[in-house]
């Protein structure tokens, strides 16, 4: 549900390294990765699911207590589809406890929709005010750590709980 971009970005900045280096070329994941971080001497486990298995997402809710739902900013064409994986993913039975955090992310890039924009298409505060989880959303850009801090902060909140 988030990029890989996101998840080499996250491991810099837990190792208080600033640069990426040469953006990588970004390609829709297809498959799934894992990560483990260590925030707060607690591990946790990220597991990067790609768009394409959005009908095998339930298979992986069971043990699952948060959720960082990414939107590619830039591709319109895909923002309505997100939107309904997003309600998908907070009408799953075992997520109605998770805490929920979604990333708007490529904000570097020219050609985003602006944060306005995609909230609207998005029906942000109807979905925030109906769901059963608690929601974030956080603007991001992976490629240059724009948002990373923040995300970081979340990870470790939902740790403490």
């Amino acid at each position: 549900m988030f990029s890989t971009t996101f998840e080499k970005s996250l491991q810099l900045s837990l190792h208080g390294l600033e640069e990426l280096g040469e953006p990588p070329s970004t390609l829709p994941t297809v498959g799934t990765n894992l990560t483990d971080l260590k925030l707060k001497k607690k591990k946790m486990t990220l597991r990067e699911l790609g768009g394409c298995m959005g009908p095998i997402w339930p298979s992986y809710f069971k043990d699952c207590s948060s959720v960082i739902f990414m939107v590619d900013s830039t591709n319109i064409a895909q923002i309505s589809a997100s939107c309904i994986q997003l309600l998908s993913v907070l009408s799953a039975e075992h997520l109605h406890n998770a805490s929920v955090l979604i990333l708007f992310n490529k904000r570097d890039m020219p050609c985003t929709m602006s944060l306005v924009e995609i909230k609207s298409l998005f029906r942000m505060d109807d979905i925030i005010a109906s769901a059963t989880q608690p929601i974030t959303t956080q603007e991001l850009s992976a490629r240059s750590g724009q948002g990373l801090q923040e995300v970081l902060s979340w990870l470790e909140s939902i740790i403490v709980k």
